[in-house]
């Protein structure tokens, strides 16, 4: 395997935390794993002649690709349960009240291979049922990965990756392949729509969020990054609106955000606490 030197570690680290917000200081095991192969494999003889490469192609497809081999995606359904009951027991019960004209909006910022947007949506599915069809309860899920974004959207998993998938679930919104896997429905994979996007880029949006969902993502950021993101989302986030992190995560003391319990944040203005 093909080891980096002190200078290649230093070049790729800089990168991907300048540019992505993602801190690889202590992952040099990790960046030569996951690249290593790939750099031999398309012929060149070092790290320092792949990054020469990838940062001088004008296009972004080389460095994209390498950004997508040094991502982390790990992601499964149902991973942290208590966020998906809260949202089926007190934040849609909220938001069937409160959003007058039935737009639900509803950001999944970290959307990985799918498997979390596709479990909200099945959540609201399942919450609105006949009244469904009166919402419009399509979700934007994000990814900086474009990889995993392309078997996101086709919402194909093998038998082991729906383990978890309560049994009703698999039979409601899942069709079994010749394979052995399982694929979400047509329906439910259209709630859900798929973009790329940075992070660390200016967040725009029509109308603000009801719910921002940016779980398990946060711990790769240092400190100012991850505060200066969350305050970001603070702008785009509705009055009474929530924001969910990772339960290994947490927002900054110096928040706009009120807490309101473990990974669960709430944007209500001073005048109204």
């Amino acid at each position: 395997m093909l080891k980096l030197t002190d200078d290649d570690f230093d070049r790729l680290v800089k990168y991907m935390k300048r540019n992505y917000g993602i801190n690889l200081e202590k992952k040099r095991v990790l960046i030569e794993g996951r690249l290593s192969n790939m750099v031999t494999s398309r012929g060149f003889k070092s790290f320092k002649e792949f990054i020469d490469f990838a940062f001088a192609d004008k296009t972004g497809n080389e460095t994209m690709q390498l950004v997508n081999k040094l991502t982390t995606n790990h992601t499964y359904f149902l991973r942290e349960p208590e966020h998906f009951e809260y949202l089926k027991t007190t934040l849609l019960p909220y938001f069937e009240e409160t959003v007058k004209d039935h737009d639900l909006r509803i950001w999944c910022a970290a959307s990985s291979t799918g498997q979390e947007p596709y479990t909200i949506v099945m959540t609201l599915d399942e919450y609105f049922g006949s009244k469904a069809s009166l919402w419009n309860l399509k979700i934007l899920a994000t990814d900086l990965d474009t990889d995993v974004l392309k078997k996101a959207k086709a919402g194909v998993y093998t038998a082991e990756l729906v383990k978890d998938v309560p049994e009703h679930w698999l039979k409601k919104y899942f069709e079994k392949m010749d394979d052995g896997s399982y694929r979400v429905i047509e329906r439910i994979r259209n709630m859900v729509e798929f973009r790329q996007f940075n992070l660390m880029d200016r967040i725009t949006c029509s109308k603000p969020y009801d719910l921002i969902s940016c779980r398990n993502v946060m711990i790769y950021f240092e400190m100012e990054t991850k505060n200066a993101l969350i305050e970001r989302f603070y702008d785009v986030t509705k009055e009474g609106g929530y924001l969910f992190v990772g339960h290994a995560e947490s927002v900054g003391k110096g928040t706009r955000y009120t807490y309101v319990k473990p990974a669960v944040y709430r944007k209500i203005s001073d005048k109204k606490r």
